[in-house]
């Protein structure tokens, strides 16, 4: 099993050395904040996400507008040398 390029046995070492160092009571304080601490980098980057979505609306917008018109454009002329090409 590799999580993150970890394997097992090195997991297991990280786990053994939390507990001498911190101690069997802490180590649910330990896991408490680190999970207090992903949720909030996950809250965080989902904020990040939606501000940078929300700001990138009008552009997105713009551009597909812009495209729109290009297309009718191209269908315009095609149409114009179809004619062309008849006469």
């Amino acid at each position: 099993m590799h999580i993150l390029f970890i394997s097992a046995p090195e997991i297991f070492v990280v786990l053994f050395l939390a507990l001498v160092f911190f101690g069997a009571k802490a180590i649910p304080d330990i896991a408490r904040m680190l999970g207090k601490g992903m949720r909030e980098f996950k809250k965080a980057s989902d904020e990040i996400k939606r501000e940078f979505d929300e700001s990138t609306s009008d552009l997105k917008r713009d551009i597909n507008d812009v495209q729109k018109s290009l297309e009718k454009q191209a269908r315009d002329l095609n149409d114009d040398f179809s004619k062309i090409d008849d006469n």
